[in-house]
């Protein structure tokens, strides 16, 4: 039987994990909520959202992982006999496969700043001055977002293809310290702006008045989806973990640095939207619409602009290498595919369904469904539905389900591993997570 694979090193653990968590909702969608629930007010509750729904499902999703050694649905076929969870593993491979259809197009116009800022037209003032038309005319057009799609598709397929240690941990540890790198250049750059202090003590100072019910289901919603969590990428890539790999301090440690990426992320758009005085709520218009005029005007503008739409395609890249590779191990030892085959059925089912999302903005914005696009349907469908019952279902099945000694064996190492913090994480995963999960599932319904 072959040996399945494993990540070499505890740095590839961490590059590989963290890459996954991190990706285009720390950037912008962090920066835009944060903006829109008050600042401060919604950093402080997001930092205890991760920590009490962040961690636990982490551990949750590591422990069937790391328990198994198989894909979503191998976990939950070894791991119980009922029919109904098996069922249930399919919700994670769907999700993976719409998200990333939908999720490349936002990554293939990321591509297209990135070229327009190299070229210098993107800091052109005069072209700068008409951004929110430009990038209207670009999403609406046939050819070049199909283009940019369909590039950034066949380089993640050229990633994953690879394998685990030569494809995703190798690009992980490379990509992630330079992300960090460029995330720190940015942050300095933007402190240094005039007027940056006022952004900064919007995002860092809370206004205790400004914790509403909706800051609230926000943070909550922000910490769920910034992890990644419901989607089985962390299962998958604990999958792949030694059975050396501490998984609490490994959770912990992930939420942390997600949690640090989005912090920066928060001090580069407030810092430079207050400066240049434009509202901190904007969303993803903020990215393709506003920073071109900022960058215009700002000193050195070319060189930031360079860097920041070469932030978002690494934050872009390390995430979509892991949901890939839900659908490739599924499809690769479920069907006894060889791995090469498993991510060309991967790559093509995101390739024909990332073409009609691209297109949704153009010829076929008519096309639609229940109201929405296809585009807004991937999006509404995974983000609102399918990752809310994901989470639910691995808090669950594993704080209530999952045989509790085999889930204190996983925690602690067979015991090798003091975990000071076992019960209060099954109490969190057995109740506090659960019970979040589905007020965000709700709220994000009505």
């Amino acid at each position: 039987m072959k040996q399945r694979a494993q990540f070499a090193t505890k740095i590839g653990v961490i590059a590989t994990t963290v890459g996954s968590a991190v990706g285009l909702g720390n950037i912008w969608r962090f920066p835009y909520e944060a903006g829109t629930h008050g600042g401060g007010a919604f950093l402080m509750v997001y930092l205890m959202c991760v920590f009490i729904i962040g961690v636990p499902v982490l551990c949750a999703e590591f422990v069937m992982g790391r328990g198994t050694h198989k894909n979503v649905r191998g976990a939950f076929k070894q791991l119980h006999s009922s029919r109904l969870w098996h069922f249930c593993s399919y919700t994670g491979i769907l999700a993976s496969l719409m998200i990333i259809s939908f999720y490349s197009v936002v990554a293939g116009w990321v591509l297209e700043y990135f070229f327009q800022a190299i070229s210098g037209t993107l800091t052109d003032p005069t072209a700068a001055s008409h951004a929110s038309t430009r990038f209207s005319a670009f999403c609406s057009s046939t050819f070049r977002p199909v283009m940019w799609t369909v590039l950034f598709l066949a380089i993640n397929h050229l990633i994953v293809s690879r394998g685990v240690q030569k494809g995703i941990e190798r690009v992980s540890n490379t990509l992630m310290p330079m992300l960090a790198f460029i995330l720190v250049a940015l942050c300095i750059n933007g402190v240094l702006l005039p007027g940056a202090a006022e952004g900064l003590t919007f995002f860092f100072l809370p206004d205790f008045s400004q914790i509403t019910p909706s800051v609230i289901l926000g943070a909550m919603g922000q910490a769920f989806f910034s992890l990644s969590l419901g989607l089985s990428c962390m299962l998958i890539y604990s999958s792949y973990f030694s059975d050396d790999v501490r998984l609490v301090r490994s959770a912990t440690t992930i939420a942390l640095l997600d949690t640090l990426v989005a912090v920066l992320a928060g001090v580069i758009v407030f810092s430079a939207v207050f400066s240049y005085g434009v509202q901190p709520e904007q969303g993803p218009k903020l990215v393709f619409e506003v920073f071109p005029s900022i960058f215009a005007e700002m000193p050195g503008g070319y060189v930031w602009a360079v860097l920041f739409f070469l932030l978002l395609f690494f934050a872009s890249i390390t995430s979509t290498i892991s949901m890939s590779e839900i659908s490739i191990a599924f499809f690769s030892e479920e069907y006894s595919m060889s791995r090469n085959k498993a991510a060309v059925i991967s790559t093509t089912i995101a390739v024909v369904f990332g073409i009609i999302c691209a297109l949704s903005f153009g010829v076929l914005s008519d096309l639609t469904i229940f109201g929405m696009t296809v585009f807004s349907l991937f999006d509404f469908v995974s983000s609102n539905i399918l990752l809310p019952v994901g989470g639910v279902m691995f808090s669950i099945f594993v704080g209530w389900f999952l045989d509790r000694t085999f889930l204190r064996n996983q925690l602690t190492n067979n015991g090798s591993v003091k975990v000071y913090t076992f019960k209060i994480i099954v109490f969190l995963m057995r109740f506090i997570a659960p019970t979040a999960i589905i007020t965000i599932f709700i709220y994000g319904l009505i």
